[in-house]
């Protein structure tokens, strides 16, 4: 257990040897530092994503005292009532109706009718890096194309798109283990200006409705499906924070497990066939998601110890996507890799619903950096962004050659 430690830089930095530690060592383990229960197996983690014993939530069952569990502090109270509002964070039958609604945003034919629109915004952005003979593949490229894409489909003007990035980043610092307070403290004033702001796009769409995301929720509002003024807000900012933030680091996670493995990357750029499967083996390789929360409703029992109701478990992602159980030889990057039954997405009723999207995305603008930039080489090394559950980089310094 003594190699398992999210704050340790050189843990952060490769974490993967300290998950193989884990396995080795049990099924289960209690991490007194962050008062969970550690559970690093693959087949362990989807079966627990798909048990309905555990829940993002236990509000809807318990209150804070029932559960032995304190309330948040006061102060935070505008991070929680936007969080706990959103689909991610709730279970049937709330879950269930917000769910119904936004997927009909997300159905196959739809996304699919974006992968033009998406292609173009890709090759858009890579042209732009070309041009300048390289740049921060980061900022560049990976973050404004799923931005973009989200703010199209809810509706944000352009216009209006600049705080968006710096909004989520700010409330996905509450989802780290132990976030300190300065770190709260920016999530609460991102939580208010962000919910202000779509307020404000609410009630302009309620006005000029448009095809748009946006839209079509107040309509199914106004025609008596139950979704409150509330729950319209935090399901953009879900969808938003969620439909870019992986998105992001997945691609720089990608590129520079790339350029560290360079006889996948000659084979990818021989072959462009292979993106479909490269998208799948990178975000297995390095999981831009390394681990989910759940509350423990009813006692639970893995290999002869009972986690009691009121625990909280970690599902660690990284540690399931290496797991030699189910993935031949983990450790090596393999973007041909045919059998590939990673978690990177959770499994069960919160699998991600923006999916299909995420890997439209991911695919264009590999194919477009394929394209366009065939001799792309790392101009500087990366650092790594001092967060572990959502794993990235500060920045990935690139040339076009």
């Amino acid at each position: 257990m003594a190699a398992f430690d999210p704050w340790d830089p050189a843990f952060v930095a490769d974490p993967y040897p300290a998950f193989a530690e884990l396995r080795e060592l049990g099924r289960v383990h209690y991490y007194e530092p962050s008062d969970q229960w550690l559970v690093p197996h693959h087949a362990d983690v989807s079966a627990l994503l798909r048990d309905r014993r555990l829940g993002r939530t236990y509000r809807h069952r318990f209150s804070h005292e029932e559960f032995g569990r304190t309330a948040p502090p006061p102060e935070h109270e505008p991070f929680h009532t936007l969080n706990d509002h959103g689909m991610l964070d709730l279970e049937p039958p709330d879950h269930t109706r917000i769910r119904r609604l936004v997927s009909k945003a997300f159905t196959p034919r739809t996304v699919e009718r974006l992968q033009p629109y998406v292609q173009r915004l890709a090759d858009d952005l890579v042209g732009g890096l070309v041009e300048a003979g390289g740049g921060d593949l980061l900022t560049e490229v990976a973050e404004p194309l799923p931005v973009a894409v989200i703010a199209e489909m809810l509706g944000i003007p352009e216009s209006d798109r600049a705080p968006l990035r710096p909004w989520s980043a700010d409330i996905c610092g509450m989802y780290e283990l132990n976030p300190p307070e300065e770190v709260a403290a920016k999530a609460v004033r991102a939580s208010v200006e962000f919910t202000e702001y779509l307020r404000g796009l609410i009630a302009a769409r309620r006005e000029e409705p448009g095809d748009d995301l946006i839209s079509g929720l107040i309509a199914a509002h106004d025609e008596g499906d139950r979704l409150t003024e509330q729950e319209m807000i935090s399901t953009c900012v879900l969808l938003l924070n969620a439909g870019h933030e992986a998105t992001v680091n997945a691609t720089v996670n990608g590129w520079w497990a790339l350029f560290r493995n360079p006889d996948q990357l000659a084979a990818l750029r021989a072959d462009h066939s292979l993106v479909p499967s490269a998208v799948e083996e990178l975000l297995r390789y390095d999981t831009p998601l390394q681990f989910f929360e759940r509350w423990v409703l009813d006692d639970v029992e893995i290999d002869g110890t009972t986690i009691p109701r009121g625990s909280e478990v970690a599902l660690l992602f990284g540690s399931a996507n290496h797991d030699p159980a189910v993935f031949t030889d983990p450790a090596r990057l393999d973007l041909a890799r045919a059998d590939n039954p990673h978690i990177s997405f959770s499994a069960g009723i919160h699998y991600c619903i923006g999916a299909p999207l995420a890997r439209i995305e991911l695919a264009a603008s590999m194919r477009s950096l394929l394209t366009k930039a065939p001799a792309l080489t790392l101009a500087a090394e990366p650092g790594r962004r001092p967060n572990f559950v959502m794993r990235g980089l500060e920045r990935l310094d690139v040339e076009v050659g």
